[in-house]
């Protein structure tokens, strides 16, 4: 897979488990990851299921819905490790509740004899939950809760999925740190600069030309904007 060292390269990822506590044996069962290029959703995935050689938590089951019959046939940890970490290779992993997804990967690492915070010693590590809690003190910030807040629809998911939750994450997380960086594409000359010139446009410059939507792109706009309305619950635009 090609890297793109000149951008900055940031991979949302999210987990499922056997239950709560690593350190009483539980393990990971899926593993979802998209990447963002300078805070542009890409189509770059990563998405695994895992067999954990042991039975899942009841209530863990509730959660994600997954079962231990659809994991018996999928690979071992071991086996997707050495594509796993080249995937998140030299970029900024985007977690909600980060110490729990951090503590299940270090310690399937630790299994195959990586060692102690063998992840924190290759990627660096952002908390959305901390950073949540910092930005809207005394909320609820569990994603459910900032999907609302920030008129993000997640009502086509009735269980958890790890592939799912980081997609829906990765638009958290632009939308709380301040939105996308660049209108351009991904490889485009201002996407690749830290600092932009300041274009100022010729006083008798032509006036530009305005392209009014059709019907069905105004009815589609409107229909987005009152689903958004319907998930955040405000009428912003009354």
């Amino acid at each position: 897979m090609q890297h793109h060292s000149r951008q900055q390269r940031q991979i949302v990822l999210d987990t499922e488990t056997t239950g709560i506590n690593p350190k009483e044996g539980h393990r990971i069962i899926e593993i979802g990851c998209v990447e963002l290029l300078n805070r542009r959703l890409t189509h770059n995935r990563f998405h695994v299921y895992l067999n954990p050689d042991r039975e899942i938590d009841a209530g863990a089951i509730e959660v994600h819905g997954i079962s231990n019959e659809f994991l018996r046939d999928k690979p071992r940890f071991n086996e997707v490790v050495e594509d796993f970490m080249a995937f998140i290779a030299d970029a900024e992993l985007i977690i909600h509740n980060a110490p729990f997804d951090v503590g299940f990967i270090n310690h399937e690492l630790g299994l195959l004899g990586h060692g102690d915070h063998a992840l924190d010693r290759h990627c660096k590590v952002f908390d959305t939950l901390a950073f949540a809690r910092k930005k809207h003190p005394g909320a609820r910030n569990s994603l459910d809760a900032l999907c609302k807040r920030y008129g993000i629809d997640n009502s086509h998911r009735e269980l958890h999925g790890a592939l799912l939750d980081a997609e829906i994450l990765a638009d958290v997380y632009l939308l709380m740190t301040g939105g996308q960086s660049s209108l351009l594409d991904d490889h485009g000359d201002a996407a690749n600069t830290e600092q932009q010139a300041i274009v100022r446009l010729a006083a008798d410059r032509p006036p530009l030309k305005v392209i009014h939507c059709n019907d069905d792109e105004l009815a589609a706009h409107q229909q987005r904007l009152a689903k958004i309305s319907k998930i955040s619950g405000l009428n912003l635009w009354e």
